[in-house]
Order: structure tokens, then C-alpha cells, then sequence
């Protein structure tokens, strides 16, 4: 089928919930990927910060091929090698030990409301304006903005909203019933909006002082897409809880939730549970995505390309004055304009490059971890040319 003819099925067959870009996508290799009508693509987007290997990895590939004819399913009636052995690499790499597995970011986030919940034995969660932390009515409760839980009320209580960035608020807001604080290190889908300095340990100390948890959602920021392995690293943090998902997979769903022991051990059997949550098979993909990460360098990639690709965009602002901003860290990057931005993803698409907008005029762009600076010289040659128009 072309672009159209599936376009066209899709309106008659699926719920339309989302605002797609008119093309269909056929398939990938590295960070090109084609529609149905042939067209080629440089993938700055991947997938939401998703194929952190880009399209068709061999090792992915053989990995998927190698397992499905293994053990895809078994659930968690029974032990598995890939869980065990994925939780073990995850405590390695992490200053965690503990994981539970989920298969999203928003079932992630959901657990660990649930486990700090259950742990403190309170009740209220402190979330920021201007966050996304998933589409479950309680993640969407979590999440600080209000086009996402307008349509859905009313919506579970037990959540409180300060803004990103001001520790003071978030210290006035805690109070006698306060379980934990769930943040984003960066806030994605709010605009790649980057804390302001010293905020998270901040953010971190208050929590200390206050007997209330940290819960960073890492979904996005995780496994070096800033740069670091996580987040928390770049930012010199330790929260109590982090969720994980996106990257870990590189395009197989899989998510989960990490902690130490002492507030891991607040889960008892029955408390939680998942179907599908640490399937074989997405924990073999997930352990041979880590292990790609570190004997391709991929994390150092991501700081050093990503450098590249930020002074360019850096240099793109000097040049245009309906610039306002450049921010973010490693492939994790954000042009912000003084206008709506939605028509330079359009031009862009057209030139054969797939950015995103996101926040109010925000351009988001999170290649694969793969990315090279010839291919991000491409891309701003392209994104310059857009300018050029204004």
C-alpha cells in the first residue's frame, strides 16, 4: 500500500487520538528511514527518544530473531534467564538493586506512585507544571498540564502542582500527607525545559529534610540521551525511585521502575503486578540495547555529537533573531521560537528530516544515539534554509 491508501484506512479503522504527520513509515536502517512512496527520511526524532540504535541493528535484529525462537512469553508466574539477568545489568549500571518491570513509561510511573505510596504510608504526590509523566488517569494526574486531564475528569485526588524550577514553592507545598515528589530531570514534552542550576539537588535535599521521596522520571532522559547514562548523573542526584522505559528497548516496549532495597521491600506479593512486564523477550532486546550502548560508545556519541549539534544551533541563533532559545543536553536538544512551530516540522519533513514540536514553540530534536556530524550538518543545512524563508 502508499501513504494514502493507508492514511485512508487508518481514518476509517482506528480511534484518532493522535496528530500524525502524513506519512507512512515502511521501514529503517541506521537514521534513514523510507515511507511508502519511497521517500527517505533523517530521523532527528526516533521514535519520541525511542531507537536510541536507530532502525534495524543487526544485534537487535539477531537478538529478536534468536529469542523468539526461544521463549517470547512465560509471565511472572514463573522465573526467567533474561529477566534475572537484565535486573542484574540494571543494578550494575545504576545506583539502584531492585527493578520492577513494566512495558511503558506511564506503567512505570504508575508503579512508583504506587510503591512510594505503599512505602511511606502517605498519600499525596507533588508533581510540576508543565510535566508529562504518562496517559493513565493517574499519570495524567501527575502530569502538570491541563489540555491532557481536561477532557477525563474528575480525576483521582491525592496530587498537588508547583512549577518547575522554584524549590521554595515545593517546599511550601509539603505537607503532613506528602508520599513523594515525581519530576522529569528535563521536562520533554513541556519544551526540553532545563532546570535551572542546583535546582534538583535542591529539589533532592528538600525531600531529605522532609522524610518525603524522589521519584525522577528518567523515561525520557535515560540511557544516554543527555550525554550520561542517566540523567541523575549529569545533575548529581540520588532520588529513591527512577522510571525507566523508551531507549531501554530501542523501539521493543519495555519499562520498568528501580529502587533500593529498603524502599523496594515495600512491595509484598499481590501489591503489584504486569502480564507482560519483563517478558523475555523485550529483556533480551534490552540487555543487547545496553550492551551496544557501551561497545559502540554510544553515550559518549551522545555528549560529544550532541555538543556539535547545539553550538550549530547556537550559531543558527546568533544569525536569526526570531530565536529565543537553545537548550538541552546531549542528543537531547531544543530550538525555542517566538513563534508556533508546527509549519517548520512540516518544511523540514518535506526537505526529508523529521524534527518534532513540542511545548508552545518548542523544535525538539532526539536522533538516534547513532546520529553522526555529517548527518547533523545535513540537517542544519536543511533547518537554515527553513529559516531562511521567514
Amino acid at each position: 500500500m502508499n501513504n494514502k491508501e493507508i492514511i485512508d484506512l487508518d481514518s476509517k479503522y482506528i480511534m484518532q487520538t493522535y496528530g500524525r504527520q502524513p506519512i507512512a513509515i515502511s521501514h529503517g536502517k541506521g537514521a534513514v528511514i523510507w515511507d511508502e512512496d519511497g521517500n527517505e527520511y533523517l530521523d532527528f526524532f526516533a521514535g519520541i527518544a525511542v531507537n536510541a540504535l536507530g532502525q534495524s541493528h543487526p544485534k537487535v535484529t539477531e537478538t529478536i530473531q534468536k529469542q523468539a525462537g526461544k521463549l517470547i512469553h512465560a509471565s511472572n508466574v514463573y522465573f526467567t534467564e533474561e529477566q534475572v539477568k537484565l535486573a542484574k545489568k540494571l543494578a550494575e549500571i545504576t545506583i539502584f538493586n531492585k527493578v520492577f518491570f513494566a512495558n511503558s513509561g506511564a506503567e512505570a510511573n504508575e508503579g512508583a506512585i504506587k510503591l512510594a505510596r505503599k512505602y511511606t504510608g502517605r498519600g499525596e504526590i507533588i508533581a510540576t507544571n508543565n510535566s508529562f509523566h504518562g496517559r493513565t488517569l493517574v499519570t495524567v494526574t501527575a502530569t502538570g498540564q491541563e489540555k491532557y486531564k481536561k477532557p477525563f475528569k474528575p480525576l483521582p485526588s491525592g496530587f498537588k502542582h508547583v512549577d518547575f524550577g522554584d524549590s521554595e514553592a515545593l517546599a511550601n507545598a509539603i505537607g503532613d500527607d506528602t508520599a513523594a515528589v515525581i519530576l522529569e530531570a528535563i521536562q520533554g514534552e513541556g519544551g526540553v525545559i532545563v532546570p535551572p542550576k542546583n535546582y534538583l539537588k535542591e529539589v533532592e535535599a528538600i525531600c531529605r529534610e522532609n522524610n518525603v521521596l524522589l521519584i525522577l522520571d528518567e523515561v525520557q532522559t535515560g540511557f544516554g540521551r543527555c550525554g550520561e547514562m542517566f540523567a541523575y548523573e549529569l545533575f548529581g542526584i540520588k532520588p529513591d525511585i527512577m522510571t525507566i522505559a523508551k531507549a531501554l528497548g530501542s523501539g521493543y516496549p519495555i519499562g520498568g521502575l528501580l529502587a533500593c532495597d529498603e524502599v523496594a521491600s515495600a512491595f509484598d506479593y499481590g501489591d503489584h503486578g504486569s502480564t507482560f512486564g519483563g517478558n523475555p523477550l523485550g529483556c533480551a532486546v534490552a540487555m543487547t540495547v545496553i550492551e551496544t550502548m557501551k561497545d559502540e560508545k554510544l553515550v559518549e556519541n551522545s555528549k560529544t555529537v550532541g555538543k556539535y549539534l547545539k553550538d550549530k544551533f547556537i550559531d543558527l541563533k546568533e544569525k536569526y533573531d526570531f530565536i529565543k532559545d537553545v537548550r538541552g543536553y546531549g542528543l537531547f536538544l531544543a530550538i525555542e521560537l517566538n513563534m508556533e512551530c508546527n509549519f517548520v516540522v512540516d518544511k523540514m519533513r518535506e526537505k526529508g528530516f523529521l524534527i518534532n514540536a513540542t511545548g508552545k514553540n518548542a523544535l525538539r530534536f532526539a536522533p538516534p544515539l547513532i546520529i553522526t556530524k555529517e548527518q547533523v550538518d545535513k540537517m542544519v543545512i536543511a533547518l537554515d534554509e527553513v529559516f531562511s524563508d521567514f
